[in-house]
């Protein structure tokens, strides 16, 4: 293991065969840091956290002429908050904030300027793209895709495979990128679609495998393709 004399370790930190650690991160007590996991200059982690192995935490990220939204060239650090646990071979950039006791599973890839709350989970291999703001108590189920300028507010629920798009169309240009708005405890099933901008009210539900195309009531279930309501019927009936 590498670790840059710069770099500040509370007590019984440990840190995988391998590692790196570079200068000006900071390390709280009681974290644990796995095998090859490299950690770039001035992350902050908290105290109580564990890192799996193969992990790159703090990249910087890249572009080229096609890309469309260009990242910043100054990008604040990552933080960690106390008692978060991110799995192994994940790849977390600049600008990112994750709460405490957030869990980020195996595989899984979060861009820069992205916020998740207190004790949320990002699944395994699940994707979320820039400038996205994710509340506290929220569950994204495993492969995921979370686009960019898209919010998630607090307690709502994910399940595997959701699609979200924030670009109407798809880089014609004529619309300002804006990822769908998920309110507080709302539910999206499974192989669910969510088109640019829409809004899924507070405590609505998305059946399995719907594609929506509007906004969603909040309280309502939408169901199929295109997600149409179930007359009459609330989630909390």
């Amino acid at each position: 293991m590498a670790i840059d004399p710069s770099a500040r370790l509370g007590s019984n930190v440990i840190v995988g065969r391998h590692a790196e650690i570079e200068s000006g991160v900071t390390i709280g007590d009681n974290v644990t840091i796995g095998y090859g996991t490299i950690v770039r200059s001035g992350t902050s982690i908290g105290s109580g956290v564990t890192i799996g192995d193969l992990t790159v935490l703090g990249k910087k990220p890249s572009g080229n002429k096609k890309k469309a939204l260009k990242p910043p060239e100054q990008l604040p650090p990552l933080l960690i908050g106390e008692g978060a646990t991110i799995g192994s071979n994940c790849v977390i950039y600049l600008g990112v904030t994750l709460g405490a006791d957030v869990l980020v599973g195996d595989l899984a890839g979060i861009r820069e300027l992205v916020e998740v709350g207190e004790s949320s989970i990002v699944g395994r291999n699940v994707i979320v793209e820039p400038h996205t703001v994710i509340g506290r108590f929220v569950t994204i189920q495993t492969s995921s895709y979370i686009t960019s300028n898209m919010i998630i507010e607090d307690e709502a629920f994910i399940g595997p495979c959701c699609s979200t798009s924030n670009d109407k169309y798809m880089g014609s240009g004529g619309f300002a990128h804006q990822g769908p708005i998920i309110g507080r405890g709302a539910k999206i099933g499974n192989n669910a679609t969510l088109l640019p901008g829409v809004r899924i009210g507070e405590r609505a539900f998305v059946g399995a495998g719907a594609v929506i195309t509007r906004d969603v009531p909040p309280g309502c279930t939408f169901v199929g393709s295109p997600g149409r309501p179930i007359a009459g019927r609330k989630v909390n009936e």
